[in-house]
């Protein structure tokens, strides 16, 4: 089997966002069977405390994984995330976009996406949408997809049972999981915009080696390029 690894982007500022992104990491990599394997940022070992450094490690992430997973939740979307979707963009990257913010937002009204414009209309990308709110209460009530327990007062499930936290969580993000594992493989096997023109993916491929500066060259080293084209290639991505 192949496993594709996914940058799994969004905010990771407070204990809410550092729990969530686990959670909903852990349940793509569950579920997926081993398919997928998130690489989460918050989780990556900084060698530095340099602000540049930590940045330039991400981004190089975002160019070797394999597809992307961006957190586009938040009246206003974090601005990290939306850097790490441009580059990912730039170098055609499989894209999902999540969003479980059920507030609407961005400019472009009823028939558009709740962000800013300039976030949409990008191939390879795909939308999951949905109402945490809703899909939390229903996990609550056990009536969540993903489900096995009993949620009937007494029982281990359910009010006055052993686990009910465990339980209606398990079923909420298990719930998330399998709507991102639909639209990975699906935009997976979407095809590249660059049409198979390896002097092209050379090009911008080296050329996002380059263009951060402050060191990011470097970091990728020699050879490094090469590699994640060959990788991706070897994976029908490119």
């Amino acid at each position: 089997m192949t496993t594709y690894t996914v940058y799994f982007a969004g905010d990771l500022f407070d204990h809410k966002h550092l729990a969530g992104n686990e959670l909903l990491a852990g349940a793509v990599d569950r579920r997926s069977g081993g398919r997928y394997a998130c690489v989460a940022p918050q989780d990556l070992e900084q060698a530095t405390e340099r602000m540049v450094d930590i940045r330039n490690q991400d981004l190089m992430q975002v160019m070797a994984c394999d597809l992307g997973l961006f957190n586009f939740d938040g009246t206003d979307l974090d601005s990290g995330t939306v850097v790490e979707f441009m580059m990912a963009k730039m170098l055609d990257i499989p894209s999902v976009l999540l969003r479980s913010d059920f507030r609407a937002s961005g400019d472009q009204e009823r028939e558009g996406d709740d962000w800013n414009l300039m976030c949409s209309f990008y191939p390879r990308s795909r939308k999951v949408q949905f109402n945490a709110m809703a899909w939390y209460q229903e996990a609550r009530r056990a009536g969540g997809p993903g489900g096995t327990g009993d949620d009937s007062p007494g029982s281990p499930d359910g009010p006055g049972g052993g686990t009910p936290a465990a339980n209606w969580s398990e079923r909420l993000y298990n719930r998330m999981a399998d709507a991102v594992i639909e639209a990975l493989d699906a935009v997976r096997a979407e095809p590249s915009t660059f049409g198979g023109d390896d002097a092209r993916i050379n090009a911008v491929y080296t050329w996002a080696s380059q263009f951060p500066g402050s060191g990011f060259d470097a970091l990728c080293g020699p050879g490094f390029v090469e590699k994640t084209i060959e990788n991706k290639r070897r994976k029908g991505l490119l």
